[in-house]
């Protein structure tokens, strides 16, 4: 966090943002904050007018996949890839693989996914638990959910 006041226009402090409160003022549309400013110098008094600049964390691009996708055990989660497999005959089709994954933060219906799938991996969304290791498969997205940031289960 910076802050900045008109007593001092050369001078930036910097702190740490300690609280936010949450009420916004609807006359000004401003919030409170409580920070802890380093001040040695004891220019900052109480009553001063000033302004504060949030300094917010790096955004980052993460990859996201259904939470239906991924298959919970105690020895790591996992999400099946659906790649193509040659059957006997000659004639092609797809078959699943198992893939350990290292799941992060979650939002709505989505887990990000901090290890073990890389961009453009097709993996199955819903039916997890009936699948094996190699079993071949055949896509239908008829009926599967949809996946949304803001989930809203139906009434019972």
């Amino acid at each position: 966090m910076r802050l900045y006041v008109d007593a001092f226009p050369e001078r930036t402090f910097e702190g740490t943002l300690t609280t936010i409160n949450p009420d916004l003022d609807p006359a000004t549309r401003s919030i409170g904050l409580q920070a802890t400013i380093q001040n040695p110098d004891q220019l900052l008094r109480p009553g001063m007018f000033a302004r504060a600049e949030v300094l917010l964390p790096e955004e980052k691009t993460v990859l996201v996949i259904p939470s239906t996708s991924v298959l919970p055990a105690p020895y790591g989660d996992s999400v099946y890839i659906i790649e193509p497999a040659s059957a006997p005959g000659g004639k092609g089709g797809q078959s699943v693989r198992q893939q350990f994954v290292r799941t992060g933060a979650s939002r709505g219906d989505y887990l990000s996914v901090e290890t073990g799938l890389k961009p453009g991996d097709k993996i199955v969304s819903s039916g997890v638990f009936k699948l094996r290791n190699g079993m071949a498969i055949v896509e239908n997205n008829d009926l599967a959910p949809k996946s949304t940031l803001v989930p809203k289960p139906p009434d019972s």
